[in-house]
């Protein structure tokens, strides 16, 4: 099995890449807030508690996270691997992804830190919210909290994951293509070192 976490900040580039790298290494796609956004649109109990919390751009409590995530691992038993998007964001989440994993007798073989300029960001994430119906792409003060939050708490846990030497960064701008061969050229020097 091979994991692998897509990391970087709001408007980065995470979704898009993400789509690209699963169709091509055949791998389940574990987005966090895609998760939770099906959970408030179901209007599920999780899904009302947390409605709140990512409309002022903050962040879920890491016990439903991680249970969430727990419950995603053991319904794809037979996946070649999991991308992580938007999770961990935290070191705690960090730690508790790791455990969880190695329960599972399997671990994160690398994270790809896509690196974009505060500007790009804000720009991407504002013109993403004249179609997305995501109220937290519409307004500035919201996007510069959640840059705020990811640069405070998730930047940081590339620190937990360098420690194993599995942090590779990539630039996430410019071409789309490009910045996707970047990407498949760091996993698949990760894959042959497996092997």
């Amino acid at each position: 099995m091979f994991n692998l976490i897509l990391f970087g900040p709001p408007g980065s580039g995470k979704g898009t890449q993400s789509e690209r790298l699963i169709a091509k290494y055949g791998l389940k796609h574990l987005s966090t807030g895609d998760l939770l956004r099906s959970e408030i649109a179901r209007e599920t109990p999780l899904g009302l508690a947390v409605k709140n919390l990512i409309a002022k751009g903050e962040l879920v409590p890491d016990e439903i996270v991680i249970e969430m995530i727990n419950s995603a691992l053991d319904n794809n038993p037979k996946a070649n691997g999991f991308l992580f998007d938007g999770f961990p964001r935290t070191n705690a989440q960090a730690e508790a992804l790791d455990k969880l994993l190695a329960q599972k007798n399997t671990e994160i073989a690398i994270v790809l830190a896509l690196q974009v300029s505060v500007k790009e960001l804000v720009n991407r994430l504002l013109n993403r919210g004249l179609t997305s119906e995501r109220s937290d792409d519409r307004d500035e003060d919201v996007i510069a909290a959640r840059i705020a939050e990811y640069d405070k708490k998730t930047a940081p846990v590339a620190e937990h994951y360098k420690k194993y030497d599995k942090v590779k960064y990539i630039k996430g701008e410019g071409n789309i293509d490009n910045i996707f061969e970047k990407l498949c050229d760091e996993i698949d020097k990760k894959m042959k070192k497996k092997v």
